[in-house]
């Protein structure tokens, strides 16, 4: 696969952008994630935006050039998670690759009888540990309440900086392990059975109280595969539908305030 993609990235790495004025007040007026920020805030995401541009490298990949736009937007979305935890969260990696919408990825599974299968895979945005973030330009600009790719991807960059994937981070002071843990257990395994009862084809969700019509645009149900997913979608709504999440989950969200260091819900709430 690295091979593949060698091949395809040949040629198109191109020069770092110039983050004027205006093309950072349209990459603000963009996006409604960053609708509510302070004007305090605002000047410090623009500041970690350009470092984030000048360290990380972008790669246009299946032909796709990528405009200074492109790239800005990109990293002011990558930089938000990460406004009050600083640069240094994304450290020891590089690479920024954008295809112009969903990629193939090629993988690998093994069988219980010990035989390998390849199979081809279908992603919008791949993080590697280690390696660097891919992402569908296409999906990036599909972003709505429930669903942001690109906060998706590298919030499994923060998750992987501590070592094994597995919806932890590395966690700074303030926050205990065995906390986190029980909440995110607790937290993930509710959801899967959300889930798993709205998949059921023999509910009615007319007739089952039960059922969550509004779980999808809060939670993407594909944070029930594992729990890095479930960070990973959490991560998504915790920026683009706090008050879902927070009526969802009241002390995850409280428990993602406070390792993000930022409260969306109260920016909501006070800001003009």
């Amino acid at each position: 696969m690295k091979a593949r993609l060698a091949f395809l990235l040949q040629g198109l790495r191109q020069p770092r952008p110039t983050l004027s004025a205006s093309l950072w007040q349209q990459t603000l007026a963009h996006s409604p994630v960053f609708r509510h920020l302070s004007a305090q805030e605002r000047e410090r995401l623009k500041t970690l935006s350009q470092d984030f541009l000048r360290e990380k490298e972008f790669t246009g990949a299946a032909g796709l050039e990528l405009s200074d736009p492109m790239r800005v937007h990109i990293a002011a979305q990558a930089c938000l998670p990460i406004l009050e935890l600083g640069l240094a969260a994304y450290r020891d990696w590089v690479g920024v690759i954008v295809y112009p919408a969903e990629f193939i990825i090629p993988r690998q599974i093994m069988d219980e009888s010990g035989v390998v299968h390849e199979y081809e895979d279908t992603a919008s945005g791949e993080a590697w540990e280690g390696g660097p973030v891919i992402l569908s330009w296409q999906d990036s600009q599909m972003e709505d309440e429930g669903y942001n790719v690109i906060i998706h991807e590298f919030a499994h960059k923060l998750d992987m900086l501590n070592g094994e994937v597995d919806g932890i981070p590395a966690l700074h002071s303030g926050l205990q392990l065995d906390e986190w843990k029980t909440t995110l257990q607790a937290s993930y395994e509710d959801f899967c059975k959300r889930v798993d009862r709205n998949d059921d084809p023999a509910l009615d969700p007319a007739l089952d109280p039960i059922l969550d019509p509004i779980l999808d645009p809060i939670l993407d149900p594909y944070g029930a595969e594992h729990p890095s997913e479930f960070f990973a979608v959490s991560s998504e709504a915790f920026f683009g539908n706090p008050e879902g999440l927070g009526a969802l989950y009241p002390r995850w969200y409280e428990l993602l305030s406070r390792y993000y260091r930022q409260n969306p819900l109260e920016r909501r709430l006070t800001s003009p």
